[in-house]
C-alpha cells in the first residue's frame, strides 16, 4: 500500500480497471478513418459509450478512495466476506445469462419484443417488485426503453434492427 494513498476495495479496483480499459479503447478509436459518405465516422458512437464508461469508472474510483473504511468491515470474518462476494458473482452470471438469452431471442422475436422482455426481466432481477405500482414501473420502463431505442436507431440513425422470424415485427 502506498503511503498517503487510501486502500481500495473491490469497487475501487473495478473502477480503476474500467477507467483504464475504457480510456485505452477510447484513444484507439481516434485513429479510425472517417467515412466520406456518412456525417459521423465509425468511431463516433463507440467514443460516446467508452467516454461515458470511463467517466463512470473514474467516478467509482474516486468515491471508493474518499470513503473511509468502517471498523465493522475490518472486524467482519473472512468467511462472511467471501460468501458475500460469491453471492455478487451469482448475480453477475445470472445477468450475463439473461443477456445471452436476449441476444438469442432477437432473431426469433425481433428487436422490439426481445428488448421489451429483456428490460422487464433485468429490472425484475435488479429490484423485484413488491406492489402493483412497482410492476407498473417495470412495464413502463420496458415499454419506454424498447420504443426509445428502436426510434433512435431505426428512425434517427437509420440502423436496421432485426425483425423477428416468428413475429415479422
Amino acid at each position: 500500500m502506498l503511503k498517503g494513498f487510501p486502500a481500495l476495495s473491490s469497487d475501487g479496483w473495478a473502477g480503476l480497471s474500467v477507467f483504464v480499459f475504457s480510456a485505452v479503447l477510447f484513444f484507439l478509436t481516434i485513429g479510425l478513418p472517417d467515412m466520406p459518405l456518412v456525417p459521423v465516422g465509425p468511431g463516433f458512437y463507440p467514443r460516446i459509450v467508452l467516454g461515458f464508461t470511463a467517466l463512470l469508472g473514474l467516478w467509482l474510483l474516486v468515491v471508493d478512495a474518499r470513503r473511509e473504511r468502517q471498523s465493522q468491515e475490518a472486524a467482519e470474518p473472512l468467511t462472511t466476506r467471501l460468501l458475500g462476494f460469491a453471492g455478487h458473482y451469482q448475480k453477475v452470471v445470472l445477468h450475463f445469462s439473461l443477456f445471452a438469452v436476449y441476444i438469442a431471442a432477437m432473431s426469433g422475436l425481433g428487436f422490439r419484443i426481445s428488448t421489451l422482455a429483456y428490460v422487464a426481466a433485468s429490472s425484475y432481477l435488479l429490484d423485484p417488485p413488491r406492489s402493483p405500482k412497482a410492476w407498473l414501473r417495470i412495464v413502463l420502463l420496458a415499454l419506454i426503453a424498447a420504443f426509445v431505442t428502436f426510434f433512435v436507431f431505426e428512425r434517427y440513425l437509420a440502423v436496421l434492427l432485426p425483425r423477428g422470424r416468428w413475429t415479422s415485427f
